[in-house]
């Protein structure tokens, strides 16, 4: 640290060399991430000093998050559901994960995922002591349903699939395994972190919220497809009062007990998550999907003109092809199979998405 301080002008000049070595989301074609809607920023700016960990000095702030919760379980059809905001789906997995090993003392617990299933379960599993049973996907890339009853025995705490998985963009069969939650009496966790701000405003929507009686928990992440400034994640449960077996004692704030993961929150990424949500309305969500929904097919149907065929047919706004590189100055990511992967997020536009195969083209010229 320096012995005297920087003056102001030359800080801020070399924050903004720091900032100019970011990349734009111009070209960037492999985030689940997006520039916030202005409105989102708005409301940010506005809530920048609140802290949600110490609710009692901020019950505006607090207040909104309750808001929060309740239009994303409204929008998962259940109003009344159990939540709170988190940083995104890795500490919204774990949580859940707690609340399910709590549920279910077992001595050797486990939980079954499908082989499709994000990284943050594997962080869980190493924090929570759990094995992690892995189930593998069909020809769709889906968990396959049909090996899950074999994975589950008596230890098992957790089965979790995932609605708009991180490298294909598909939705598990969730009603399959609701079936199977109810049936072995097992606590299912729904990984919507992605899919969770797509499904619900699409035409045909598949099921994989409350509606469907076996779901026990959702992760939903409005700093995705929400357009939400970051960190803003949401856990949502079917009985709010799980979130209590979490509850550990905070006798020198506002309130006495809290079940969170983190201790300081902060409060104005939640009031952007809200504002968005807000701003844009059902109608509004729906029209930024489908143009994401449009901007995909777009993208598989020039791509395959090209001769790169997608690997599967997505559910959300997720393309992967075979296709061994992609044209100099844009960034793609590769799934562990070896798919292109190109996420069409709202930042990605019909015009992006035309470079993009003029560059293909061109490439292959």
């Amino acid at each position: 640290m320096r012995e005297v301080g920087c003056p102001e002008e030359d800080l801020f000049s070399f924050l903004l060399t720091r900032r100019q070595e970011d990349l734009g989301y111009r070209n960037i074609l492999s985030s689940m991430c997006t520039p916030p809607h202005p409105v989102a920023a708005r409301a940010h700016a506005l809530f920048l000093e609140t802290n949600l960990g110490d609710p009692g000095l901020f019950p505006g702030t607090a207040a909104l998050e309750d808001l929060l919760v309740e239009r994303l379980g409204t929008l998962m059809h259940h109003p009344d559901a159990g939540g709170y905001a988190t940083s995104g789906g890795t500490e919204s997995n774990i949580q859940a994960l707690r609340i399910a090993k709590k549920q279910k003392p077992v001595q050797s617990p486990n939980i079954v995922v499908p082989a499709s299933s994000h990284f943050s379960f594997t962080k869980a599993c190493d924090i929570l002591g759990l094995e992690m049973r892995t189930v593998p996907l069909d020809d769709e890339f889906q968990m396959d349903a049909g090996a899950v009853d074999g994975c589950i025995d008596k230890n098992t705490v957790a089965l979790v699939g995932v609605a708009g998985t991180t490298e294909y963009g598909v939705v598990d069969p969730i009603a399959a395994l609701s079936e199977i939650a109810l049936d072995r009496d097992v606590f299912l966790h729904v990984d919507a972190a992605f899919g969770g701000m797509v499904v619900p405003f699409l035409d045909r929507p598949v099921p994989f919220d409350f509606s469907l009686p076996g779901v026990s928990s959702i992760s939903v992440d409005p700093h995705k497809m929400g357009m939400s400034t970051i960190p803003a994640g949401c856990l949502l449960t079917r009985d709010p009062e799980w979130f209590a077996c979490l509850n550990v004692d905070t006798p020198y704030l506002t309130v006495k007990r809290e079940c969170t993961l983190a201790g300081t929150r902060p409060g104005a990424s939640v009031a952007a998550a809200f504002a968005v949500l807000e701003y844009l309305g059902m109608d509004g969500m729906r029209a930024v999907v489908a143009g994401c929904m449009e901007n995909t097919r777009r993208l598989i149907e020039g791509m395959e003109t090209f001769g790169y065929p997608r690997a599967v047919t997505p559910d959300v706004n997720v393309a992967t092809f075979s296709c061994a590189r992609a044209p100099a100055g844009w960034r793609v990511s590769t799934t562990r199979n070896g798919h292109m992967r190109i996420i069409c997020m709202p930042h990605v536009t019909r015009d992006v998405v035309e470079r993009f195969l003029a560059d293909i083209g061109d490439m292959d010229a």
